[in-house]
């Protein structure tokens, strides 16, 4: 078979079923994160985020076989703000909100309290998409932190995000009124009672990345079209998280359902990450977060003293939601199929010696966007090192693994951090767009868009 042109040689091809690459950028070097798309008129422009670095990247998508580089916002000075990230960003009714955090010491080789600016950044694009103007920064009062991660926003006044906030334990949900977007201004927020910090005694909550992992805290808000007075969350060791939002100023507790354990924990990452509405169906799919396997060994899990051992399932699961108020698991995602050439018999043992924390990534998020795809019987998700994955949910108790995409392994490092175990293809963030372009990017080496040929 000839070599594909997004190969990196004859011996590192990837493996592709079902579907095909029909354009990759290299994003000029820099990492990209979190993406989200934006149409004007004819032209479909892409914003990526990033997790180690002060700007975000734009790219003209419009000829999806030759995406190009257009443009950059920068946010900080990167001299000053050195420890800067951009990781999450929205963008809806003519405006891109960026952001704003430090980066995770492990991955991106900062330190706590490193210098980055927290909040969000509110920028005009209506106007010129290529050159955003700034409109507003806010400040979540917690400096030098970890900000804001990944939040919603689908237009109109309110914007939901896990932000840090003093006098809390972690991210909490904090809701923005953007009327004016030059003068933001926070309109209502929501907590789990651990997490409120004041009258609680010294050492009664967590501190460290490794510990807020198993507590409860927001780590992504995401919106229901077809529910607009919902929330729907994924709150770390919380579980996924339904509120009521018909009050924003007020939101109240709708459900939690806790999936750890049996599922998740250890040394995966969020423990629940997202909780994802399908759009005119009464389901959503909740997922745990897996982990990146270039950073562990057999002998770095063994020295995690007691989160080795055998690392518990992280996965995608099917959540009936018809009585928001009871939320039901009526299925599991398969295990992503394992190509028959693929050098290790499964995800989970992939290079490291031994069971790492396997397990899915970002899934595609329309939120009623008319420029994505918004099909409730389809699930798309970067699954870390299983590549892309997408499904076929049209039933809900019988999910189909329709294709996948694992990029060729990357040759290089984009951050100065060490890496102990196997240099593999670490699928990242997904997009997916009216057209029916699939937007893939990865820990190291840019932006693939792809198309389903089923």
């Amino acid at each position: 078979m000839a070599t594909p042109f997004y190969a990196k040689s004859e011996n590192n091809k990837g493996y592709i079923k079902n579907l095909e690459v029909v354009g990759f950028s290299d994003l000029n070097g820099v990492n990209a994160f979190q993406m989200a798309l934006y149409k004007t008129g004819e032209k479909y422009y892409m914003y990526c985020g990033s997790f180690k670095g002060a700007g975000v990247n734009i790219l003209d998508v419009t000829d999806p076989t030759r995406p190009e580089v257009v443009g950059c916002v920068y946010v900080s000075d990167p001299e000053v703000y050195f420890a800067q990230s951009t990781p999450k960003i929205q963008v809806a009714d003519g405006k891109l909100i960026v952001a704003l955090g430090g980066g995770v010491p492990f991955l991106h080789g900062i330190n706590p309290g490193d210098p980055a600016l927290d909040g969000l950044q509110i920028y005009d694009i209506a106007s010129d998409p290529v050159r955003p103007r700034l409109l507003s920064t806010w400040r979540t009062g917690v400096p030098n932190g970890m900000g804001v991660h990944r939040f919603a926003y689908n237009g109109g006044k309110y914007v939901y995000m896990p932000a840090e906030c003093p006098g809390f334990v972690g991210f909490i949900v904090r809701i923005l009124d953007i009327s004016d977007p030059e003068h933001p201004f926070e309109a209502g927020r929501w907590w789990m009672p651990e997490q409120f910090k004041d009258g609680m005694t010294e050492g009664t909550y967590p501190v460290g990345h490794d510990a807020e992992k198993d507590w409860a805290m927001c780590h992504a808000c995401t919106l229901d079209p077809s529910h607009p007075d919902r929330l729907y969350m994924g709150y770390f060791g919380g579980g996924g998280v339904i509120l009521d939002i018909s009050d924003p100023t007020r939101p109240k507790l709708t459900a939690q359902l806790k999936v750890q354990p049996p599922f998740t924990g250890k040394l995966c990452g969020a423990r629940c990450h997202t909780f994802l509405p399908l759009t005119g169906r009464d389901l959503a799919v909740l997922t745990n977060e897996g982990e990146r396997f270039p950073f562990f060994t057999k002998e770095k899990i063994a020295a995690a003293g007691r989160r080795s051992g055998a690392q518990p399932l992280n996965n995608l699961h099917m959540i009936d939601v018809s009585d928001p108020a009871d939320p039901t698991l009526i299925a599991e995602f398969p295990y992503p199929e394992v190509p028959a050439d693929f050098p290790w018999p499964n995800f989970n043992d992939c290079g490291i010696g031994c069971a790492g924390p396997f397990g899915p990534h970002n899934v595609h998020e329309p939120m009623g966007k008319p420029w994505l795809q918004d099909d409730p019987d389809r699930v798309y998700c970067c699954y870390f090192h299983a590549g892309l994955r997408v499904y076929d949910v049209s039933d809900p108790y019988y999910i189909k693994e329709l294709a996948y995409f694992i990029p060729p392994n990357p040759e290089k490092l984009l951050f100065d951090v060490p890496v102990p175990g196997p240099m593999i293809a670490t699928t990242e963030d997904c997009v997916v767009d009216d057209r029916g372009y699939i937007y893939i990017d990865t820990w190291h080496d840019g932006m693939y868009i792809l198309r389903l040929k089923v």
